[in-house]
């Protein structure tokens, strides 16, 4: 029996595959020498209990990549069915890019991280290790802190923000 090979898999086929797999909505936020930057994202999740271990996919041609990677902290705020309007916002791009962050009221987590308020679960994270991954890099955070508030979380399938 010969060898199978896994047939070759472009971008679009693989973007369009993975928009029918729900995923929960994150804005993956850092702060460094006073820059805020932030992106919506849903390349999140969890990566160990002990130590408690987050991870966030963050393309290298974003604006919040270099600061995360300058702050070596991050922080993870899980999007309320409410914030629909906050994923919209961190979701496209615009010339200042901390007018984004006008949108709500934030925080300095531990480390100087901007951390939602209202926001479903907040992380405040350290890096503690990166993976460089084709276009992206992959942060792994050990939580340095947490808040959240008992309310329904927001998805994102299909190109669409939907309530949990």
């Amino acid at each position: 029996m010969e060898n199978e090979q896994t047939p070759w898999v472009d971008s679009a086929s693989y973007r369009q595959a993975m928009r029918k797999v729900p995923s929960a909505v994150a804005v993956v936020t850092a702060e460094h020498e006073g820059r805020r930057r932030g992106l919506t994202a849903t390349a999140v999740c969890s990566v160990s209990a002990d130590p408690p271990q987050v991870l966030a996919c963050v393309n290298k041609d974003g604006r919040a990549h270099c600061c995360i990677a300058q702050a070596s902290a991050f922080g993870i705020n899980y999007l309320a069915e409410s914030q629909i309007d906050l994923a919209l916002a961190f979701s496209r791009p615009v010339e200042d890019a901390d007018q984004r962050f006008q949108e709500a009221e934030w925080d300095p987590g531990i480390g100087g991280v901007p951390l939602l308020r209202g926001a479903l679960v907040s992380f405040a994270c350290r890096v503690v290790q990166t993976v460089d991954c084709g276009t992206h890099t992959i942060f792994v955070g050990e939580i340095l802190q947490i808040s959240q508030q008992d309310q329904r979380s927001l998805l994102y399938k299909s190109g669409e923000f939907i309530p949990a």
